[in-house]
């Protein structure tokens, strides 16, 4: 019976597959060839029909089975009528089968926040650069990242037409992270993964001073961790605001989970209580290994000009 497991893993079993279903609406509007692209502030910051869809299934789906929660999501909607179809009720069994970390246990539903972004990599979606997209469900406790879910509605897309599309990625501190393979980057090597279509002055020279053997240039935060856990690049560096807390909260999970850190440019823990600005104005420094390394590189002039 559902209420004899933890809230904390009922939220994320149910998250799992809110997840899943919010994959299968990304690939249907691009699959229907409209995608309804609306432009919010700048030419690089887009919404599409997705973005709109996705969030409306996620938030509502996870108010209805938890509505003491605090759902924030990146797009801003006006509140109405949810078509049914867009709403998920299941969820994972087998993460009911994990065991929830004893510090989590006693957690109640309205303990908890929600950072929901529907559509990482929103640009690169437009131009059909599908393996940058993600869908990012992060959970926050007492201001700290605890529980993440991460799909990847375009996984596996380059593999012909026959491929079965999709994955997730889930993860809850104190237990682990599952649903991929760990590897780490070279050894040695500096692969420094960065910003795509928001790059500037401040995150060039921050990468410089990293001596960098390799720097990737891609879509989508959520995207980025993933190369670091896969072993693709060795550091994540944007030195730059623009990165929010609904890109971050999932992945970091996922990479702590796994042994990695996640900071702002200063090496400050991010934050994510219900209050918290959405910007994170001091952007963002992560590794899975050597983040130490990556961290004492960075030019105090950056950190002069990134304002926690």
């Amino acid at each position: 019976m559902a209420s004899s497991h933890t809230v904390l893993m009922r939220l994320v079993a149910s998250a799992y597959s809110i997840a899943q279903k919010a994959g299968t609406i990304v690939r249907c509007v691009i699959a229907e060839g409209d995608l309804g692209i609306v432009q919010k502030t700048s030419a690089t910051d887009l919404q599409t029909k997705a973005d709109r869809l996705v969030q409306m299934s996620i938030c509502s789906s996870l108010a209805r089975k938890f509505p003491k929660l605090t759902i924030i999501g990146e797009e801003d909607l006006p509140p109405g009528e949810v078509d049914p179809e867009l709403i998920e009720d299941g969820q994972w069994e087998e993460i009911l089968t994990q065991p929830c970390p004893s510090q989590y246990s006693a957690i109640k539903e309205e303990d908890l926040v929600v950072w929901v972004d529907p559509l990482d990599g929103t640009k690169e979606y437009t131009e059909g650069l599908l393996d940058n997209v993600t869908v990012l469900i992060g959970i926050a406790y007492e201001g700290k990242a605890i529980a993440g879910i991460i799909n990847q509605p375009y996984y596996n897309y380059q593999a012909g037409p026959d491929a079965v599309l999709g994955r997730t990625i889930w993860g809850v501190l104190g237990l682990g992270a599952f649903g991929f393979q760990l590897k780490e980057a070279p050894a040695g090597k500096h692969i420094i993964t960065t910003t795509r279509s928001h790059s500037n002055k401040l995150v060039t020279d921050c990468i410089s001073a990293m001596n960098p053997d390799t720097v990737l240039r891609v879509g989508g935060a959520g995207n980025k961790i993933i190369q670091l856990i896969e072993g693709k690049a060795s550091a994540y560096v944007f030195a730059s605001p623009g990165c929010k807390k609904w890109d971050t909260c999932a992945p970091e999970v996922i990479l702590h989970a796994v042994g990695g850190k996640l900071t702002d440019i200063h090496g400050n823990a991010l934050q994510y209580n219900k209050e918290v600005k959405h910007m994170n104005s001091a952007g963002v420094l992560a590794a899975l290994r050597n983040y130490e390394y990556y961290a004492s590189h960075v030019p105090e002039s950056v950190k002069n000009a990134l304002i926690p």
